[in-house]
């Protein structure tokens, strides 16, 4: 689980409502189910104008991909890489596929199981690449609607606003309605505003990174096979691989 997400919404949360007690505001005054109607249905609707129905359909597992990332250790990666490279090197490429079910990483079982297959080095980037671009685009995807919903929210707040003034000023003959009509209006470009900046755009920019952290593990998983497949040395492909750790991380690999 990312804890860094949902502490991120906490604090975020926390602090919002810790001001709002230590300027003698209430809670429930800062509720209004009018507004939440406004804010949240009229993302929803633009999301189902930029998306189809199929992809707004995969936003809850976008979520759930943000709350619970596959990010695997980048370490662990060139660790195993380095084991496979020392026993192509050691017993043949063949006696790759009898550790198929050892290797952790699906991308590397892939890899492996078109190395031994004799797929040529070309034809094995390119398809390796292909899962890649694939991948890529399902993630910009999941992003996009992260992205939409946060850019639509402020904007419906101030729609909301603007029909709660267009409906306070009908009123205006009532002047004890107007303060309460006008926090009221208020309320929805709040909801709004919270919603953009507090959750939904820094949490695209966190789908975003673990995609380029995916990439990148996937960068180093295609070069290794390669490697492994062109026969290098296991230290040697030990030392390229490193280069994509963060210094304090390289070293002696098991």
């Amino acid at each position: 689980m990312d804890a860094a997400t949902l502490l991120g919404l906490a604090l975020a949360i926390g602090m919002i409502g810790a001001s709002v007690l230590m300027s003698g505001g209430t809670p429930t005054a800062f509720y209004d189910s009018a507004a939440i109607a406004t804010v949240c249905g009229g993302m929803l609707a633009a999301l189902l104008l930029c998306f189809p129905l199929s992809t707004v359909a995969k936003l809850p597992a976008v979520l759930f991909r943000l709350l619970f990332p596959q990010v695997a250790n980048v370490r662990g990666l060139v660790e195993e890489l380095t084991r496979l490279a020392d026993v192509a090197r050691r017993d043949g490429l063949l006696a790759i596929e009898h550790r198929k079910e050892e290797i952790s990483h699906p991308f590397i079982r892939l890899g492996v199981e078109l190395a031994v297959d004799g797929t040529r080095p070309e034809m094995l980037e390119e398809v390796l690449r292909s899962e890649i671009d694939a991948l890529s685009r399902r993630h910009r995807e999941g992003k996009g609607m992260l992205d939409q919903l946060g850019r639509s929210a402020p904007a419906f707040g101030l729609i909301g606003t603007l029909l709660g003034l267009i409906v306070m000023l009908g009123n205006i003959s009532d002047p004890a309605s107007i303060a309460g009509g006008m926090a009221v209006a208020l309320i929805t470009t709040l909801y709004g505003a919270v919603l953009s900046t507090a959750s939904l755009l820094p949490m695209a920019e966190k789908l975003a990174y673990y995609s380029r952290q995916e990439m990148l593990q996937r960068e180093i998983i295609i070069r290794g096979i390669l490697a492994i497949q062109a026969g290098e040395h296991p230290r040697l492909i030990a030392q390229r691989l490193q280069v994509y750790l963060p210094p304090g991380q390289r070293g002696e690999l098991r």
